[in-house]
Order: C-alpha cells, then structure tokens, then sequence
C-alpha cells in the first residue's frame, strides 16, 4: 500500500488538471510537449498523373514521388481530353476516329474519318482498367465536368455541345467547331470555344441557350473558369495571347500576350488560390505564369516540344505538363519554375489529370 502525503496528493491533481508549477517549482514530467503536426502536414495528399497518349491510343499512370510511369492501359483511337468525375471515382476520356490534321492541312487529302471509334472512354483509376466506352459521341476533344456529376463533351463533327452523355446525349447546337469546353465552379454556366468562327461562347446551363458570342482572336483552343467563377480565360493560339473574359457579360476584359518568340498558348490551369494562371505554349516549348488578376507576365520555363495538356497537384507545388512530340511529361516546380523531372510517357502525350 503506497500512502500519499498532502503535497503529493496535490502535485498529482495539477498534473492531471495541466498545471506546470508549484509554489514557483516547475513539476517533473509537466514540460509543453508539442502539439502533433495535422494529417494533411505529415503526409502529402497521395495522387498520381494520368496521361492521355494520342498516338499510341493509352493511358501513362505516373507516380509522383518515384517519378516513373507505374502502369499503362490501352484506351482506343487518339484519347485526348481528360477530366476526374467529381467523387474522383472515374477518369473521362475523348476518343476520336478522325484522322490527325495540323494546321494548314488538306483536309480533302486525308483518309475518311472512323466515327465507329468515336466515344468517350470511363477509366477506373482504382483498379486502372477501362470499364466501357459511351459512344453516340461524334468526334470529341474536349471535356468538362460539372459540380452535379453532369458531362460536356464539344463535338466538332456535329457542331454541337452534348450534355450529359452519362445518360441520354442532349445537344446544344452551335456552328464553328466546339472544342475546348468548362463549366463554372457554381454550375450555372459553360463557356465553349470555337475554333473556325475565333469566338467563345457563353451557355445559360439552366436553358441550355447561348447568351453571349464573344470574338477572342485567331484559333481559340482551351477555356477554364477562377475559382469564385467571375472570370474565364481562353487561350488564343493563332494570335499567341490569353484572352480574360467577365463571366456576367461574356465580354473581354483584358488581352494578355504572351512574350517569347513562337507562343501559341494552348492548355490553361488556375491555382486553387485563384492568383496564377499557368499556360502551356505549343510551340514556343514553355510553361508560362501569369498573373490572374492582372494579366502581368510572372515568368517561363521550358518544359518539351509542344506541350498542351496541363494539370496541377492537389498541394499546389507541381504542375505537369504532357509535352506531345517529346513523348513525355515534365514536372516543373512552382515556387522556382523550374524542372523538378522529365517522365517519359506513350507516343504523342496531350491531356493531363490529376487524382486519387
């Protein structure tokens, strides 16, 4: 039996209470332990990147922290556009049976187009295997997904925007070739952009009509809204400039360009903070920083031959960037702009998304 004098008995009760010091003494064992670093803090959130491979028809699985390609899986003709689905549970992906036709190309000399290969793709990314192809989609490129789950795919073959195609396709007609497509962060609006009329559209989702056509400049490719849904941007590739729309009116508040001999922007990503626009520029081979609210120029870095696709990590630390002819994908470091790794991926990398 252990008998406890008064002084004890009260050390005891401050210790228990987290009262560190007594009659001015501190208590043995009452030191101030740091507090535990939160989950978020200990461990990055895990992802990995998924790349589109047009040329070889698949799918490049590339991890992050090995910085290596960990899985392929085939997919169909000329997969492009890739988005997550809103629970993170599906990869959507465009399939087209078009032949590949640069500008400038002779259209009348190309082979007839396989619009049996036309659809999109649905990739679990659990269990990295394709589980069916939505057809019924004529030659898309681009995809959006909303906040309610609800599909965008522009189809140029039928000069039309199909909604929902998770169920029964519904169109909104529209001429000049949709292709780049995204829906506001609220859900309320898509915005579109048409390749042969140089315009973006802007689309009431709640009618399903157009109220605004906006001129941007020459061969517009790529649309992606801000964070708080009040601004747009579009890249310009004919005319190397990122157009900044207000989402209200459909009208161009500013015209940014891109400096560097050769920038055709092409893939658009906004940090989650809604202060940097990023820009993949074709051509001119560079990951450009721009700010988002100004239009000022941040700076560039060469990233591969022609890069299009761009995603950036759930931390907000890496962009990657799908870099076509190069055949691989680039890790560039966001706080330093610089190449952080060069993953090889398939034949002719495009589109870029990031998930679990």
């Amino acid at each position: 039996m252990i008998v406890s004098d008064g002084r004890a008995t009260r050390v005891a009760l401050f210790r228990a209470l987290g009262v560190c010091a007594l009659g001015g003494l501190a208590l043995w064992g009452c030191e101030k332990k740091p507090a535990a670093p939160p989950a978020a803090a200990a461990a990055a959130q895990p992802y990995h990147v998924y790349v589109t491979n047009e040329g070889s028809g698949d799918l490049s699985v590339i991890d992050p922290v090995t910085r290596q390609v960990v899985a392929s899986a085939p997919l169909g003709k000329r997969p492009r556009g890739i988005q997550l689905s809103v629970d993170g549970k599906a990869l959507f992906i465009a399939l087209t049976g078009s032949p590949v036709s640069p500008p400038g190309t002779d259209e009348s000399a190309l082979p007839p187009p396989d619009r049996a290969a036309d659809g999109v793709a649905v990739f679990d990314p659990a269990g990295r295997r394709l589980v069916r192809i939505i057809r019924d989609v004529s030659d898309p490129e681009q995809l959006a997904v909303g906040p309610d789950g609800k599909l965008y795919t522009g189809s140029e073959a039928a000069n039309a925007i199909l909604v929902d195609i998770n169920g029964k396709p519904s169109q909104i007609a529209i001429d000049g070739e949709p292709e780049g497509v995204a829906v506001s962060p609220d859900g309320a609006t898509l915005m579109a952009v048409l390749q042969e009329d140089n315009l973006v559209v802007v689309v009431d989702l709640a009618t399903l009509k157009v109220r605004a056509r906006t001129p941007v400049g020459e061969r517009p490719r790529s649309v992606v809204f801000s964070p708080d849904g009040a601004q747009a941007y579009v890249s310009v590739e004919g005319a190397g400039t990122v157009a900044f729309i207000n989402v209200a009116d459909g009208a161009v508040r500013n015209t940014v360009r891109i400096p560097g001999e050769g920038q055709k922007p092409m893939g658009l990503a906004v940090s989650k903070d809604g202060a940097t626009l990023y820009v993949t520029t074709g051509r001119g081979g560079a990951l450009a920083a721009v700010d988002a609210r100004s239009g000022a120029f941040k700076g560039a870095v060469k990233v591969g031959y022609r890069p299009w696709g761009v995603a950036l990590s759930p931390d907000g630390q890496y962009a990657f960037t799908a870099n076509g002819p190069s055949n691989d994908v680039a890790m560039v470091d966001l706080k330093t702009l610089t190449v952080a790794a060069t993953i090889k991926a398939g034949e002719r990398p495009w589109g870029v998304a990031v998930g679990p």
